[in-house]
């Protein structure tokens, strides 16, 4: 580090939703000083654009027809992450109900992960200083090559709990049946299911307090750096 010419370092951050993923991906970046991308929020943004479309996202043909005209363009600050869809800013309406029911379906369609995985690859590529990166498959497919690959779990029950936190008023059981679906789906695609890295670390987050997780994936992050 002394030079000041710290190679940069990329994190591939994966895991269910629920893990606390997003949160701990967005602290690592911001303290030490990497970029942040958020992988799941690009695959919502296809979709908003497909239902904004018209596009029935139950036609896997009509969804990879179409798959290449959507401009997505996500900003990397871990402080402020930005995601646009044809210059329209979509960070609201991409957490909707009707984009949460179909981004599953439009996610798994080839095309539209080849699409994805290559702005992903093109953004990881061009970050200065190192990124986070997470997803589903990130250490898996889309970087295969990280220098650092984390896997979190929980839970179901922690799972659920920290879901319906966030998702204002939801029902504990109902959010439960809504993520072991999501699970059953994201797993069983052909095409880039979620799956641990063989060469991932895995971090159980059940018991942790989010700055516990954050403590130990930068932990995690800085000795990776030092043995570089």
């Amino acid at each position: 580090m002394e030079n000041g010419a710290a190679q940069p370092v990329i994190v591939a951050i994966d895991g269910p939703s629920g893990t606390g993923k997003s949160s701990t991906s967005k602290a690592v970046a911001a303290q030490l000083g990497l970029s942040y991308l958020d992988t799941g929020a690009q695959y919502r943004a296809i979709t908003w654009w497909m239902v904004h479309h018209g596009i029935d996202t139950d036609d896997p043909t009509a969804i990879a027809a179409v798959a290449a005209k959507p401009e997505i363009v996500s900003g990397t600050d871990p402080e402020n992450p930005t995601i646009t869809v044809d210059g329209v800013d979509v960070a609201g309406p991409i957490r909707g109900q009707d984009v949460t029911a179909k981004v599953s379906a439009v996610s798994a369609v080839p095309e539209v992960r080849t699409r994805i995985t290559e702005l992903q690859r093109s953004i990881a590529a061009s970050a200065v200083t190192g990124i986070v990166v997470e997803g589903r498959d990130i250490g898996t497919t889309v970087l295969p090559d990280a220098d650092l690959k984390i896997f979190l779990t929980a839970s179901p029950e922690a799972r659920a709990a920290r879901r319906s936190g966030e998702l204002k008023g939801a029902d504990l059981n109902t959010t439960r049946e809504a993520l072991a679906k999501r699970d059953a789906a994201d797993s069983s695609r052909k095409t880039s299911p979620l799956a641990k890295a063989g060469d991932a670390v895995e971090v159980d987050t059940t018991d942790l307090t989010l700055p516990q997780v954050i403590e130990c994936v930068v932990t995690l992050v800085e000795e990776k750096r030092a043995g570089k």
